[in-house]
């Protein structure tokens, strides 16, 4: 039940900073996103360790999907710095 509310809680504040993305003016706003998305990795990990059961899946395809939006939010974070 933690690991499903802390999935949901977490793509929440990914959609979230999605939605905030418009709004973007330079790379350090991405950064703090990409940051989040990191602490949110973490605490994915810490969840999934604490349980000890994934959730038929459902844990494991979260962190993966945590992962996709860590490198695409790390090459975000390279393009805008080389643009500015």
């Amino acid at each position: 039940m933690k690991t499903i509310l802390i999935s949901a809680l977490t793509l929440g504040a990914f959609l979230s900073g999605a939605g905030f993305a418009a709004a973007v003016h330079d790379w350090h706003d991405l950064d703090e996103v990409h940051k989040h998305v990191l602490e949110a990795i973490h605490e994915m990990d810490r969840a999934r360790a604490a349980n000890h059961y994934d959730m038929a899946g459902h844990g494991g395809k979260a962190e993966e999907l945590l992962h996709q939006a860590e490198r695409e939010l790390h090459e975000a974070v390279e393009a805008a710095r080389a643009a500015g």
